[in-house]
């Protein structure tokens, strides 16, 4: 079970982020600079409790030209060996002391939990409350994924694919992670995971779309 501190992160997630977006090939730019905005998410719980792992939804910009992207990342205790390429940025919390922050498409740990969740094997938890299910997550599960170790992750165009095994004559697949979110539900996928988010200016009204989806390599 994940626990969720109530405390401070020096700089914050959301500062973090805004430094680390333009360096992303699908970050879709703005006049003013990224100036994202928390606007939903779920995570996952690490079974040795030692990674932190969340999907956080922002958005960036206002009215029509606004987008909602997907951020999944994680908080580890110490650098992930080999995964410099991948670090969003590091932070003290008041609670753990410094945190590394990874965009978690290259973590093990989140491929693992992901991959687990898509097979039926892991249940979505709340982004800001202890040991509760969201509801609001829904999966359509793929039998027999395994995370590949260590994780491949390719950006092309608004999605980051991640290679994984399927037991059975599957084939190769990848989990897609769609960076650049839409409302809607995304067509030709073997699986995936919707969820909701709040569009810049809704003031509370979610939409939903899909933020992962399992394809044929």
């Amino acid at each position: 079970m994940a626990l969720i501190h109530r405390t401070t992160m020096t700089p914050t997630k959301l500062e973090l982020i805004a430094g680390w977006l333009p360096t992303r090939a699908w970050y879709a730019g703005g006049a003013d600079g990224p100036r994202p905005v928390k606007a939903g998410g779920f995570r996952l719980d690490d079974p040795e409790g030692e990674v932190g792992v969340e999907f956080m939804v922002v958005t960036d910009g206002e009215g029509p030209e606004a987008v909602a992207y997907l951020i999944p990342m994680t908080y580890r205790g110490k650098p992930l060996d080999g995964a410099g390429h991948a670090l969003i940025g590091t932070s003290e919390h008041g609670v753990l002391g410094t945190r590394w922050i990874y965009d978690g498409a290259h973590d093990p740990v989140l491929v693992r939990e992901l991959t687990a969740l898509l097979a039926g094997r892991a249940v979505p938890q709340q982004q800001s409350v202890s040991d509760a299910v969201d509801e609001t997550v829904a999966v359509a599960a793929v039998s027999g994924l395994r995370a590949a170790e260590p994780p491949a992750a390719v950006d092309g165009g608004e999605h980051t694919d991640v290679e994984v095994r399927a037991e059975g004559d599957a084939g190769a697949l990848v989990l897609r992670l769609h960076r650049v979110l839409r409302p809607g539900a995304g067509e030709g996928a073997l699986g995936g995971v919707t969820a909701e988010w709040v569009p810049a200016g809704a003031e509370g009204a979610a939409v939903r779309g899909t933020y992962v989806s399992v394809h044929r390599a």
